[in-house]
């Protein structure tokens, strides 16, 4: 069985998509699309850039959807590959906005404009270079939440994204980040701080849950037989309802993305398509199980390998 997963931030990068526009009037049609939505021209941005500004939050997070978005529609639609017959639907944060939509529960136009408003919310949810993220490597979740737990009355931090074996991402203000630096170099655990604006998926991010939560409710979700697996609980959705709760809650919380590949793998997935810009999700699948089979569609030749 295989399931179907999509990128989050990160992946980004100028020309993504490129190939499959040229080639293709359906993408051409969805850029054309997004531009009229979003009331800008998203499409020369991802193609000319410039980068600092397809890296800005409120821009990557409907350009990497809708690069995601447009491959799935050409292996659907073009080469007639069935990809509503995966177990699983899943994405990381943004991702999981690209799955809903791909699996049926949310429309195209709807996803773009709620992916705009959510990068906007988040940016802006803290002043820019109050907050940041730290990856630590080659630790394991257990040990970091010890670190938090017993340095709780000294600074406050926490797990944003437990990606892989070995490879956990935390967020807070850099004040904090900065305490947290200390302890992690006294105890020899390797970590960086990563090149982004905001501390995404923490408690920080509170202003941006109130903006998604008033925006999430007006928007009507379809029923779909496709299922999608939580970020925030690793565990399949069952209804509507939970589903907005879920998007709501996962602005501040972790994304658990090595237990859901766990749990997908535990439930009869031993096949995992990647579609999206980058091969980001691969790569940590692979750190946490090198015995399933996984995918990367980038271009056409990706499609054309892909043998379900």
């Amino acid at each position: 069985m295989f399931s179907v997963v999509f990128p989050g931030q990160g992946s980004q990068i100028i020309g993504m998509g490129k190939e499959f526009y040229d080639k293709f009037e359906t993408v051409k049609n969805l850029f054309k699309e997004a531009d009229e939505i979003l009331n800008f021209s998203l499409s020369k941005l991802i193609f000319d850039g410039p980068k600092e500004e397809l890296d800005l939050t409120s821009n990557t997070q409907p350009a990497i959807f809708l690069i995601s978005y447009s491959i799935f529609e050409i292996i659907q639609n073009e080469f007639s590959i069935d990809l509503k017959k995966a177990k699983y639907f899943a994405g990381h944060s943004l991702g999981e906005y690209s799955a809903l939509s791909c699996a049926g529960y949310l429309n195209f136009s709807d996803t773009i404009k709620i992916l705009r408003v959510r990068g906007e919310a988040m940016q802006n949810a803290v002043p820019k270079g109050k907050g940041g993220m730290v990856a630590i490597l080659g630790s394991t979740v257990e040990v970091i939440e010890e670190i938090l737990k017993n340095n709780n009355e000294n600074f406050k931090a926490q797990i944003a994204n437990d990606n892989s074996v070995g490879q956990i991402v935390i967020s807070g203000k850099n004040e904090d980040l900065e305490k947290l630096n200390k302890i992690l170099k006294e105890k020899s655990i390797k970590h960086l701080k990563l090149p982004v604006s905001a501390p995404f998926h923490c408690s920080l991010m509170n202003g941006a849950t109130k903006i998604m939560k008033e925006e999430l409710n007006k928007l009507n979700f379809s029923n779909s037989e496709n299922k999608l697996i939580s970020n925030v609980t690793a565990a399949e959705i069952n209804n509507e309802k939970h589903l907005k709760e879920l998007l709501i809650l996962q602005i501040e919380n972790r994304v658990r993305w090595r237990e859901s590949v766990l749990n997908m793998i535990k439930n009869d997935v031993n096949h995992f398509i990647e579609i999206g810009p980058g091969k980001v999700l691969s790569g940590l699948i692979k750190r946490i199980n090198r015995e399933v089979k996984i995918d990367t569609i980038n271009n056409q030749s990706d499609i054309e390998r892909l043998n379900l």
